[in-house]
């Protein structure tokens, strides 16, 4: 495996760049979408229901015929990279509408009502009190959301998208396990590279989490 890496390592580096583009694009549009759905989800039960219950019905379609029918849908080409990206963006809100409606949910009455008795505005407190309290539960969905996201993306390969996911299946049809092992580590690396990142950002966050346990 190490020589297939030292032989192939700037084709290897270009791939993961485009397979963290890949997952980590809808990543970014999927935490913003969520958001304020969320918070719809969590102001009204009714919403919640078709929210939560409809994010979650679209992480049941297989990501292969998702690929397949974005084309047909955003009317593209099947080897447009945006297919992928806009099937792992409902990917994403699918995972992050509950846990975003989740995190919200968990901030105490309390602390809502000594927002408001401070004059705190609706869009205020929501930026100011309860969402910075709910970061901590909105970074571990995030970070499910992300080690998903580099799993599915492999996928794409089987149509062609480039990415690391090819050392997948070429390196299984060919039987060549060098290059197979070489896309799972690299796989595996890349997930763990954002999952790092994702709790960088989260304690850069909550600087009070950290002053708490100290």
């Amino acid at each position: 495996m190490l020589s297939f890496i030292q032989d192939h390592w700037s084709d290897i580096l270009s791939r993961a760049v485009e397979h963290a583009w890949l997952a980590g694009l809808p990543l970014v549009i999927g935490l913003l979408i969520s958001l304020p759905l969320g918070w719809l989800a969590r102001r009204a039960s009714w919403l919640r229901v078709i929210l939560v219950g409809g994010s979650s019905l679209l992480y049941t379609i297989p990501s292969l015929a998702l690929f397949v029918l974005m084309p047909l849908i955003v009317k593209t080409n099947i080897v447009d990279p945006i297919n992928v990206i806009i099937a792992m963006t409902i990917y994403t809100l699918a995972l992050l509408v509950r846990t975003v409606a989740d995190a919200l949910g968990a901030v105490s009455e309390e602390t809502t009502q000594a927002a408001i008795a401070m004059g705190y505005t609706p869009i205020r407190r929501f930026f100011g009190v309860e969402l910075p309290l709910a970061v901590p539960v909105i970074s571990a969905g995030l970070r499910v959301a992300a080690v998903s996201n580099v799993a599915i993306v492999s996928v794409a390969a089987l149509l062609g998208i480039r990415q690391l996911g090819f050392y997948l299946t070429d390196g299984y049809q060919t039987t060549y396990w060098a290059e197979v092992w070489t896309g799972v580590v690299a796989c595996l690396v890349l997930a763990l590279i954002f999952d790092l990142v994702i709790q960088l950002i989260t304690r850069l966050l909550t600087p009070w989490q950290k002053a708490a346990v100290s």
